[in-house]
């Protein structure tokens, strides 16, 4: 079940990831982020907000990673996010930042706790 607490900690994580690394606690998330298992993590948190990845290789010269909503026929919708890159992770890294950023977007939901709009 999709949370906007775990929406937020994936964007904060990915948001990171896309800085260069030149700090030790950025040198550290990319050394985790920047392998297979880092994939595994985002493609699971993403798997989280029901989403699929479709990853592919393109001979040597790059890789796009594709979000899709989850389910059997992947449509690209207006929800989906792409992302091409030099390595397999970036890809993966930016693809999920964009499909977050789509969300967020379209995310017009309104949480009527917060205020009374009652007539008076």
């Amino acid at each position: 079940m999709p949370t906007p607490a775990r929406r937020a900690t994936l964007r904060a994580a990915l948001g990171f990831a896309a800085q260069s690394s030149k700090t030790p606690e950025l040198r550290l998330l990319h050394a985790w982020l920047d392998t297979w298992r880092g994939i595994g993590d985002v493609v699971a948190g993403m798997a989280r907000q029901d989403f699929d990845l479709e990853l592919r290789r393109f001979d040597g010269r790059g890789w796009r990673a594709t979000f899709f909503p989850s389910g059997i026929e992947h449509s690209f919708t207006g929800n989906a996010g792409s992302a091409w890159a030099t390595t397999p992770w970036e890809a993966v890294q930016r693809a999920a930042a964009a499909t977050l950023a789509r969300l967020d977007a379209l995310d017009v939901r309104r949480d009527w706790t917060g205020t009374d709009e009652s007539p008076r």
